[in-house]
Parts: C-alpha cells; sequence; structure tokens
C-alpha cells in the first residue's frame, strides 16, 4: 500500500496540542467493559471543547463478546443506551464498525463507521483537521485509511493502545485485539498522538466512594455509570478501578492534562515488542496524565448534568 508522504514539518504542525473547540469522533469498544462509557460520556458533556460528530462501535472478543463482531453489536447497542440517557438522536451520529479484525496488513474491513469516517475527514483539511479519537482496537481508523489513504493528510488520531517504548513488551487489550492494524496506523505516516496503556494513562484511577459522593443521585446517565462502576468488582474493599479511556478526552479538552512529547515512531513486531529507526516519521507520545485535574473535570461535568 502507497501512503501520501506527509512533510515532516507539516506532521509537527498537525501534531502541536490542539487550542479551542476540535471537531472529532469517537471510536470506541463501548461494551468491552467500563471506561469506554466515561469517555463517551466526557466528550458529549463537553461541547465548549468538543464538536463530537460521530461515535463509532468497534469490535472486541473477551468474556464479553462471543466474536469480534458480537463484540461490536453490543458495543453499538451500548452506545445507543448512552445516548438515549443523554437525551441525543443516534440517527446520523452512531454507526457500526468492522465485523471482523484485519486479515493482514492489505486489506481493510469496511464498515458504516469507517465510510462515515472518509466523508468526515475528506470535509476537513490539513489545517482544520478531524480528530479520530480511538479507544479500543484500531480496526475502524486503519481500514479507513485503506480504503481512502488521503485522509492520511486531514486527520490525527489519538489512541490508548499500547504500553510505552520503555516497557519489555506491549501485550496490551487494545494493541493484541488487532495487531496488523496498529501496524498499519503506525507505519503509514498519519499524524498520531499515542497514550500508552501501563505506567501512563493507568494512573486514571476512582473508586466507590468518589463515584458516590460526586456522581450518584444527579442524573440518569451519572447514575448508570455508577451502576456499572460497582457492578464490575463484587469486593469493593480498598478498590479503585482504572477509567483508562477518558484520558483521550482529556488530551482533546485539556492537552496539558495530558503532557505529551515528539518521538520518533516505533516499529511494531509481529511478537508485540517495539524496534526503533530514528530515521522514521514522528509522532507524540503521552507521558503521564494529570488524574485529578482530569476527574475534576468529568465529575463537574457530570454535576451540572442534572436530566
Amino acid at each position: 500500500m502507497n501512503f501520501p508522504t506527509l512533510s515532516e514539518s507539516k506532521r509537527i504542525e498537525m501534531l502541536q496540542p490542539p487550542t479551542g473547540r476540535v471537531r472529532m469522533v469517537l471510536d470506541t469498544d463501548t461494551y468491552n467493559e467500563i471506561d469506554d462509557q466515561f469517555a463517551v460520556v466526557h466528550a458529549l458533556l463537553s461541547p465548549e471543547h468538543l464538536n463530537v460528530e460521530a461515535l463509532y462501535a468497534v469490535p472486541f472478543h473477551n468474556n464479553r463478546s462471543s466474536s469480534p463482531e458480537d463484540g461490536m453489536e453490543k458495543s453499538y447497542d451500548e452506545i445507543l443506551r448512552l445516548l438515549d440517557f443523554l437525551d441525543v438522536s443516534a440517527e446520523g451520529f452512531a454507526y457500526r464498525g468492522s465485523r471482523a479484525f484485519l486479515p493482514d496488513r492489505e486489506t481493510p474491513v469496511p464498515s458504516d463507521a469507517a465510510t462515515d469516517m472518509i466523508e468526515r475527514a475528506m470535509a476537513s483539511s490539513t489545517e482544520e483537521p478531524l480528530y479520530v479519537a480511538a479507544v479500543g482496537a484500531i480496526t475502524n481508523v486503519a481500514s479507513a485509511i485503506l480504503l481512502e489513504p488521503e485522509i492520511i493528510e486531514r486527520i490525527v488520531v489519538i489512541w490508548l493502545g499500547g504500553n510505552p517504548l520503555y516497557w519489555p513488551h506491549t501485550r496490551e487489550f487494545n494493541l493484541m485485539q488487532d495487531l496488523q492494524s496498529a501496524q498499519v496506523v503506525l507505519d503509514c505516516g498519519v499524524p498520531f498522538v499515542w497514550l500508552p496503556a501501563r505506567g501512563v494513562v493507568s494512573h486514571l484511577h476512582t473508586t466507590v466512594a468518589e463515584m458516590e459522593r460526586y456522581v450518584q443521585g444527579r442524573s440518569k446517565v451519572g447514575d448508570y455509570l455508577v451502576e456499572i462502576f460497582k457492578d464490575y468488582s463484587s469486593d469493593h474493599f480498598a478498590w479503585s478501578k482504572v477509567i483508562w479511556d477518558i484520558s483521550a478526552t482529556a488530551y482533546l479538552i485539556n492537552p496539558t492534562w495530558v503532557p505529551t512529547e515528539i518521538v520518533h515512531s516505533p516499529i511494531l513486531a509481529e511478537a508485540a515488542t517495539w524496534s526503533f529507526d530514528n530515521s522514521r516519521h514522528l509522532m507524540r507520545v503521552a507521558s503521564s496524565v494529570n488524574r485529578d485535574a482530569i476527574f475534576r473535570d468529568l465529575f463537574v461535568k457530570l454535576q451540572h448534568h442534572t436530566a
């Protein structure tokens, strides 16, 4: 596959932390566990910073699904459930994604989500790109790029997946679900903001006590988030849960909450390890998160949303 060649200066320009209100789509395996629901709500309750144009359901396969397609369908249904709580219409806004993971690095998996992403990207520009926040397996994004490589010059991808470059391996759920899609996105040269899991966004923990104190009893969607949070574990004693995916929405709302730096894009090996070549294109990678500021922002917005 031949991808458009984006100049390094233009890529760096597109990788500057966003300012003002940005156009975005959210690509989410919403039923995989419980953190995606928080990211969807966080995005939709932040209209002063985020113009959320679409939500895409992502395939996943674990003990909560019987196949990647079943995971995608359950994620789509979960998106609809959240939109109903928030009184937001799903028409022209929520889309089903890929029904399978990439079979290889050359073959996309077409879907309504990939088609919509391409249409929105092609209506964007290098100067005003579409931000694609991906918080699951990156199949939909890779498929869209393979179907229409020109979108590389019109989007910025923010992805939560994999472990940091210093980690002995990168066998993390989002990455390992579709390693070939991750290879496509890392190799194609799309402007890319990477949110590593372990040791970075893994700091985004909260507790039942915080959820009850700051979220419960104020809105239907808040009560639902508290319910699924409590149901995730039967033992709440000295227990906390990481809400990984709000790192992506937090970066777009206030990039200072997710400090990043420019590095050369690594090579993702078939063994799920990192290799390095400093002649490769540049990307942006998160080094930490401001846990307190991010949860404060989420909790305040949930408190103000009383419907």
